[in-house]
């Protein structure tokens, strides 16, 4: 299959195409930059030259592929709620080129509601939903589409995310900290695992799917906070939740939300079974503390 693949050159979707690849698919990658092409280039993959805002090259991207999986999405948490707005024209071009075909369209967002409750519909409890909506929009319109839902905890060799911004917190803070009792709980998968979840969507998904890419159903903040207190060797204390932007920044809201979640229908549909390092297992490993 040939495959158009949106911010194959990011985190999640640099391995997504190496899995494709790997697994005998042709990879037709986004690029805006040289650097992009080139690196794509390197990785086995064909290059499209464009960008998220010119439409017209996503559409032809989309044209000349056999199915069309879009990572690329802006984390910059500062401007959050416009990435999330300007999610939906990029899925509304991806799929114009896909009208009236079997080729499916699989499109990234978050796990912020339980892995049953599909088609979701509060965008204050989740922003991300906007992708949802647009997919489902361009579902009515007869395009072949699917769901791949990550949790905040994206982790691997390489994390930007989350995580690293709450070891440079107990980095600058010199303690490394949890929210109350610190038993909430946040699920979080490898990078290499969601690639396989994306390559099997892609492969045998159903139209009009949710799938969780949930590898831990939720690991307990407090644990988080105390591997990464032993790798600094730094006190492990309690903040409140009124102390917690303090301590964590933007991210203080978040760092006490419980928002474990499961991906047992997806691992029965797709036969999805993720084998990579969990997330302690990952920060102990030692690379989320190299200089």
């Amino acid at each position: 299959m040939r495959v158009f693949v949106t911010g194959g050159n990011g985190f999640v979707g640099s391995v997504t195409v190496r899995e494709l690849i790997g697994a005998g698919h042709q990879v037709l990658g986004l690029a805006r930059s040289d650097a992009a092409a080139a690196s794509l280039s390197a990785a086995g993959a064909d290059v499209h030259r464009g960008s998220l805002e010119d439409l017209d090259s996503l559409r032809r991207g989309a044209a000349a592929a056999d199915g069309v999986i879009h990572t690329a999405f802006n984390h910059n948490f500062s401007t959050y709620l416009a990435n999330c707005a300007a999610d939906r024209p990029i899925i509304e071009a991806l799929g114009s080129a896909l009208v009236g075909s079997e080729r499916p369209l699989i499109v990234t967002s978050g796990t912020g509601f339980q892995e049953e409750n599909q088609r979701a519909s509060d965008f204050t409890v989740h922003p991300r939903l906007t992708t949802e909506a647009a997919a489902a929009d361009v579902a009515a319109l007869g395009v072949r589409v699917s769901v791949v839902r990550l949790p905040p905890s994206v982790h691997g060799e390489g994390d930007h995310g989350f995580v690293p911004m709450i070891i440079a917190s107990a980095r600058q803070k010199s303690v490394s900290a949890y929210v109350g009792d610190g038993l909430n709980s946040w699920p979080a998968v490898h990078r290499l695992d969601a690639a396989v979840l994306f390559r099997l969507a892609l492969e045998t998904g159903a139209a009009e799917a949710w799938y969780h890419g949930v590898g831990d159903a939720g690991v307990p903040f407090r644990q988080i906070a105390e591997v990464i207190g032993r790798h600094l060797n730094l006190a492990v204390v309690s903040k409140s939740p009124e102390e917690a932007p303090d301590h964590f920044g933007f991210l203080g809201g978040f760092a006490g939300m419980d928002i474990a979640n499961s991906s047992e229908k997806t691992r029965q549909l797709l036969g999805w079974h993720p084998v990579q390092p969990g997330l302690l297992a990952d920060l102990d490993q030692g690379h989320y503390f190299e200089a």
